[in-house]
């Protein structure tokens, strides 16, 4: 199966799992919210398929991580629960999707 598929379906999940690690929190606006932290995973788990370079997979992964959770870390001020989870998962899908080496 293409990177790109399995950049997707990790973005699906990765997503599936940030919307229910923040369903119990309170938000003004939770569906804003939920939605916004599902689509800024998801697009890290798509990114990280869809790029080509030369380094490591886990080196992709942490890398597009954190730079696509800068933007949603900055605007809430939340820096270490987004930059943290952002981090952690484009590691793994990195890893998964473009080999540990």
């Amino acid at each position: 199966m293409p990177k790109v598929y399995w950049g997707l379906i990790a973005g699906i999940v990765f997503g599936a799992v940030s919307v229910a690690m923040m369903l119990p929190m309170p938000f003004p606006d939770k569906t804003a919210a939920l939605l916004g932290a599902f689509l800024n995973r998801f697009g890290i788990g798509l990114v990280i398929g869809c790029v080509k370079l030369p380094w490591p997979g886990w080196a992709i992964g942490l890398a597009f991580g954190l730079l696509l959770s800068l933007p949603e870390a900055i605007i809430t001020k939340a820096y270490a629960p987004i930059l943290i989870v952002g981090s952690i998962g484009g590691l793994l899908i990195g890893g998964l999707v473009h080999g540990w080496r």
